[in-house]
């Protein structure tokens, strides 16, 4: 993907052809108590913004709270064998992931397959708001999860 020497990539600050407009949509927070791990973020200054969302195809409970443009999302299992359950279960309550919301996911996930980035899904799912993401594994970024986000809308974070 370039240069041999990653201090060297992109030192332009261009953008790779065919990159969606990104901006950081939202940071998970693994929790094991929504009510509980409110009362610190709050206290911090962030406020809640609107209801507790399931998300049932990842086993969570979803609370936002407010951040500027992005938004903080404590993510609670409500299911013992989901993601963050077992994510729990390994490292206990900690960041899970970073969220970058694209214009179009079909064609963002086309490009970093063709780029060769690892994938956790190659089909977009259901995620929170109506919204459709898709997750490029941690091994392709450096030990993040990283989740795209595309956005109806409606569902407009």
């Amino acid at each position: 993907m370039g240069s041999d020497r990653p201090d060297e990539e992109n030192a332009a600050g261009e953008v790779p052809a065919g990159t969606s407009h990104l901006a950081l949509d939202h940071v998970a927070v693994a929790v094991d108590d929504l009510d509980a791990a409110t009362v610190a973020w709050t206290a911090l200054g962030l406020v809640r913004s609107g209801r507790d969302e399931t998300v049932s195809s990842q086993g969570v409970r979803v609370r936002t709270l407010a951040l500027g443009e992005a938004s903080l999302e404590l993510l609670e299992p409500v299911d013992e064998t989901g993601p963050v359950a077992r994510f729990l279960a390994r490292r206990g309550p900690g960041l899970h992931h970073v969220a970058l919301r694209v214009d179009d996911l079909d064609a963002e996930i086309e490009r970093l397959e063709a780029a060769g980035c690892e994938l956790v899904d190659r089909v977009p799912r259901r995620g929170r708001a109506g919204s459709r993401v898709a997750f490029i594994h941690p091994r392709s970024t450096g030990g993040t999860l990283v989740e795209l986000v595309e956005s109806t809308s409606l569902g407009r974070r």
